[in-house]
């Protein structure tokens, strides 16, 4: 029986069973550390998945294609471009009765899906691409919101663990790998989000027969922001005794942050994202 019980045809889910499910799994997911997180096979009915991979044989344009040393042919898709059932089950997967499920497994109130889903959509890393170790931007500007979670549900059948493509946590001062997991068909990952829960791909996807690692991607907030933190971007930590190379580009704009007025840094910095620097 899936995680999350859900009719297939109208996406529709059982919300006294997904919040029992939370509750079921929260003594797991909240004490793990170095940070709580946790991991679910079978996670959706997989007729449900199984529609969604026979829809996205035909994707649109990417809105976002990486190709640098951290994070190398990865593109996202938004939900909204996305062909009728998988956009649905996006939708889906922002409702209040999942929403109840996390609640409930994490023990974090007043969780906040976006509905922009910024960031978000599908991902996808094409063979040779990877993400290195890194943890999310904390800071939602358009909404004001704190990140909080984050949730990935695989879509790649048969991957074996050579193919590369697991998703790894590590610990907060980045000395070792805490867990791995591989990107199989209907596993969902998920975690708490903060400024060192490192995670990524970071090893290079090799699929014999050139597939592609494929996953669902969403975020969720609380309205817990205020003035005296400082928001920050993706941030990339090189793994230990690899060669992961340092994101430059990051260091780059915290030193003229600090150096800079804000309304000077804002124009330069805008004027070096255009150019690619």
């Amino acid at each position: 029986m899936p995680v999350i019980q859900m009719d297939p045809e109208t996406l529709a889910i059982d919300a006294a069973a997904a919040k029992a499910a939370g509750a079921a799994a929260a003594d797991s997911y909240r004490t793990r550390t170095p940070y709580p997180y946790g991991s679910f096979d079978d996670f959706l009915p997989a007729e449900v998945l199984d529609r969604v991979l026979e829809e996205l044989k035909q994707l649109p344009e990417a809105e976002d294609m990486f190709n640098r040393p951290q994070e190398k042919l990865k593109s996202s898709y938004l939900p909204e471009r996305l062909p009728p059932y998988t956009r649905n089950l996006f939708y889906v997967l922002n409702s209040r009765p999942f929403v109840r499920f996390l609640e409930e497994m994490t023990g974090i109130n007043g969780l906040i899906p976006d509905p922009y889903f910024a960031g978000g959509g599908v991902h996808v890393v094409a063979n040779g691409g990877h993400l290195d170790i890194h943890a999310d931007f904390n800071h939602n500007q358009k909404l004001n919101l704190e990140r909080r979670l984050n949730i990935l549900i695989y879509l790649n059948k048969d991957w074996k663990e050579e193919y590369g493509g697991s998703f790894e946590i590590w610990n907060t001062d980045m000395t070792e790998k805490v867990a791995g997991f591989v990107p199989l068909f209907n596993r969902m990952c998920c975690f708490n989000t903060g400024s060192d829960t490192w995670h990524g791909n970071p090893e290079t996807v090799n699929h014999p027969d050139g597939e592609p690692r494929m996953s669902l991607a969403l975020y969720y907030y609380t309205a817990t922001w205020d003035y005296t933190r400082k928001s920050h971007t993706t941030l990339f930590k090189p793994r230990p005794g690899t060669k992961d190379q340092v994101d430059r580009q990051v260091k780059r704009a915290d030193m003229l942050q600090e150096v800079l007025p804000p309304v000077i840094f804002r124009k330069v910095i805008g004027r070096l994202q255009r150019f690619g620097f």
